[in-house]
């Protein structure tokens, strides 16, 4: 018995400093990645511009996701095929008029409808 309360208080005397000495700082950063980031990686992604960040299709996992679109946001209102400096509701694919919609259970996807076709896209970071 007397082995026991010296193993705790021994413990104890150990384990008061380590969790003193935790870290409570957090790290996470996020950042937008730009266009012409994602199309030096990638020069044939699908990509549009919305609310300051990059947007892009053809991502597996998202296609399994089960999704409701919510609400119009916002529209393609323009297109280029040459420079990489995208402004909000700029694509590289989309045609000009593709309607933008949130979805329901996430933030970082966002489903466009261009042609009948509802196509999902996922927000690019780096962080």
């Amino acid at each position: 018995m007397h082995a026991q309360k010296c193993f705790i208080s021994l413990l104890i005397l150990v384990l008061i400093p380590i969790s003193g000495c935790t870290n409570h700082e957090e790290f996470t950063v996020i950042d937008s990645i730009n266009a012409k980031e994602v199309l030096t990686l990638e020069p044939d992604a699908d990509i549009f511009q919305y609310d300051g960040i990059i947007y892009k299709t053809d991502i597996d996992w998202i296609e399994t996701l089960s999704l409701t679109t919510d609400v119009q946001i916002g529209e393609i209102k323009s297109k280029t095929d040459t420079h990489t400096n995208f402004l909000d509701e700029m694509s590289n694919k989309l045609p000009i008029g593709a309607k933008i919609y949130s979805v329901k259970e996430r933030k970082d996807i966002l489903i466009v409808e261009s042609n009948g076709e509802l196509i999902r896209y996922l927000a690019i970071v780096e962080g």
